[in-house]
């Protein structure tokens, strides 16, 4: 009965962790397809972080494919594109919902001001533009604008 227990509440912490995960990740299509044949796997951490081309996000796919991810040809397609398309190559970053890995490596902001950049928003909200960002305490103004046009609100 305790192992049941401890089974039944590990279950529900990595459910609520998944869903976590697939709320922080970019609305579209072909969204509901990634959090479902993805994240099962992978936090959105693995793909976030990375600016991969076309090709590159296919080879990734099938890579996946081969070590037992499961998605039709119509779903490889449509994961293929909302990753092209929210973590391409000049893609932007979704500052509301980047986890710390992303705003570091993408932006390049040290792990002081990522973790502020963080902070603040839990703490005040989303940020509506690029002003607010300005707000945060310890950010680099000029690293700011410097990004600005790298960032989606």
């Amino acid at each position: 009965m305790k192992a049941a227990i401890i089974l039944l509440t590990a279950v529900a912490l990595f459910a609520m962790a998944d869903d976590n995960d697939a709320k922080m990740l970019p609305d579209g299509s072909g969204k509901e397809i990634v959090v479902r044949v993805c994240l099962p796997c992978h936090d959105s951490d693995h793909f976030r972080q990375r600016r991969l081309n076309r090709d590159e996000w296919t080879d990734m796919v099938n890579e996946m494919l081969n070590l037992g991810a499961e998605a039709s040809e119509s779903e490889q397609t449509s994961i293929v594109e909302y990753l092209v398309h929210n973590f391409g190559p000049g893609s932007k970053v979704h500052i509301n919902s980047a986890p710390f890995p992303e705003i570091r490596s993408q932006l390049g902001f040290t792990p002081d001001e990522t973790t502020a950049i963080i902070h603040y928003r839990e703490e005040h909200g989303d940020f509506k533009q690029l002003s607010d960002l300005l707000k945060v305490p310890g950010i680099d103004a000029k690293k700011v604008d410097a990004k600005k046009d790298m960032m989606a609100f």
